[in-house]
């Protein structure tokens, strides 16, 4: 079983603004990479509001916050392990979601919160490999 990987992330300042190396194809592994791109998206939620609430069986996910504050939880669905984090733009990190990890992502300020995602595969609506069938108090 995979487990979810948080690394630290370098936020890159200057006079024009910030930048952060989200994710490089060199760190990606073999089966991912030999996979293709996959998918890129950004999800913005309202305070108070939960995104995600969901597994896959065969999708591996990265998220960033690069706004806001959130509350994270990871659910390992065969350890029954569950992980909480506190993500926030101010030290920004990427965290890696394995399949077969519930994950639930909840906006815990008082402004929009904005993340950053990568996918392994692009969702296909007739296929949607997305599960909620686990419960999880976020």
């Amino acid at each position: 079983m995979q487990k979810s990987e948080k690394k630290s992330l370098q936020l890159k300042t200057d006079e024009r603004g910030w930048l952060i190396e989200l994710l490089k194809g060199s760190e990606l592994p073999a089966e991912i990479k030999s996979k293709g791109l996959g998918q890129v998206y950004l999800t913005v939620a309202k305070p108070g509001a939960i995104k995600g609430n969901h597994y896959h069986l065969r999708k591996t996910e990265w998220f960033c916050v690069i706004k806001g504050t959130a509350k994270l939880v990871l659910h390992d669905n065969k350890s029954k392990k569950t992980e909480e984090m506190l993500l926030t733009a101010e030290n920004p990190c990427r965290i890696k979601i394995p399949p077969n990890t519930f994950h639930a992502i909840k906006n815990i300020g008082d402004e929009e919160m904005y993340v950053v995602c990568y996918i392994d595969e692009e969702f296909n609506q007739n296929n949607p490999d997305t599960y909620y069938d686990v419960k999880i108090d976020i």
